[in-house]
């Protein structure tokens, strides 16, 4: 197919997730597709926000609830944002300083030996520390509006802590995080792989938990597009879907892991050693395709939405619905399975939370879904997902 002479920018952040992207450039299948593309390697997800919203890129692996946030005009930059396809799913890690990491033990030896007693350990910490007068933890995440920082929240919450008055929160790109925990300005923090092995293998950090055992195979990083550029370019939108269904299919197949981690330990890619990428992967429990790890489900964005509202983010009283509709596309994901042959859900996900291991979904598996504290979200009934966390949605 003979490529487009218009070229398509496309944006990542070098962690093992932008695997999809990559892989779609160097085994051709955006060439394949008819596509010139051009990757562009870019510091920070604000680095990738910014150039969204100017037209710098057209495209780019984004944190799913950004693609929400840019929409909203969160952080005072504003631009209508849609997904169509989701990258992979897990991938988050929490990880703490060694020094953390003993002092849990030091009250509970088997303080690490789940998500659940790491959690209530942390709580008897913070009452320690708060009653002999010391310092509060400060964890990191790599955005405000990123799954990382709902996980992580959702996980202390489900503990008793409160995380916007028992800890500190900030935000550090993923790159600098291994520096700021050996440096002892943050006590943990929650990134993608594979900046937690390198601080253990640095001796700076200790992995506590990953984000399958918060929420069993959330979504994590989509492609998204600016909405006026999917309208006016909708084949050329569609064929990127399906360039990255094919890597994703060709990726989750282990017979093709050493091949895809000499491509992507290249220096202008990730540029991590084979050994890392290998143990990042068994780590972040990371899953590009199986189980329709692909679909841009509306129900999960609704969760992420939810999460906003819970932590004083977003208003209760906006259209939820019409947002959700307008962000995340399973339309042209299905017409992009349809044509390469994949099978396609016959209905949509109303619910989320209800499955504690993969599931049948029609003629689809699905992977479970699973949350912590065992709360369920049905879309059909919003409002009292919400009432649960003693929000009003105003606009139901």
């Amino acid at each position: 197919m003979a490529s487009d002479p218009n070229p398509i920018t496309l944006g990542f952040v070098p962690l093992l997730d932008a695997a999809p992207l990559l892989l779609a450039q160097e085994l051709g299948h955006f060439a394949a597709a008819g596509l010139n593309v051009r990757l562009s390697r870019e510091a920070s997800w604000a680095n990738i926000r910014d150039k969204l919203c100017v037209g710098t890129l057209q495209g780019a692996q984004l944190l799913a609830p950004m693609t929400l946030s840019v929409t909203l005009g969160l952080n005072r930059v504003q631009a209508p944002l849609t997904t169509s396809f989701v990258m992979n799913r897990n991938g988050n890690v929490i990880t703490v300083s060694s020094s953390l990491y003993e002092q849990l033990r030091a009250l509970n030896p088997e303080a690490t030996a789940s998500a659940h007693t790491s959690v209530l350990m942390l709580k008897a910490l913070i009452d320690q520390r708060r009653e002999l007068g010391g310092p509060t933890l400060t964890f990191a995440t790599v955005y405000p509006y990123s799954c990382h920082n709902y996980l992580l929240r959702y996980w202390l919450a489900a503990g008793g802590i409160h995380p916007d008055h028992d800890v500190n929160l900030v935000v550090i790109p993923p790159a600098q995080m291994v520096s700021q925990l050996a440096a002892g300005r943050i006590d943990g923090f929650c990134v993608g792989e594979p900046w937690n092995q390198v601080a253990v293998a640095q001796g700076h950090g200790r992995i506590l938990l990953n984000s399958w055992d918060i929420w069993h195979n959330a979504p994590e990083k989509v492609l998204a597009v600016h909405r006026d550029w999917a309208a006016v370019h909708p084949g050329p939108h569609l064929a990127l879907v399906r360039a990255l269904l094919r890597s994703c299919q060709w990726v989750e197949d282990p017979a093709n892991r050493d091949e895809a981690f000499a491509i992507l330990t290249q220096p202008h890619y990730l540029g991590f050693p084979p050994a890392t990428l290998h143990a990042a992967l068994r780590n972040g429990r990371h899953t590009f395709a199986r189980e329709a790890a692909n679909c841009p489900w509306p129900a999960h964005g609704l969760w992420m939405l939810g999460q906003m509202m819970r932590w004083g983010q977003v208003r209760p009283d906006i259209d939820a619905r019409s947002l959700i509709d307008a962000v995340f596309r399973p339309d042209v994901y299905l017409q992009a399975c349809e044509q390469e042959g994949l099978p396609v859900p016959e209905r949509t996900l109303s619910q989320v939370g209800f499955h504690a291991a993969p599931w049948q979904f029609g003629k689809l598996l699905l992977g479970a879904d699973r949350f912590i504290d065992g709360i369920r979200l049905d879309t059909t009934r919003f409002g009292d997902y919400l009432r649960q966390f003693a929000i009003s949605n105003l606009g139901e």
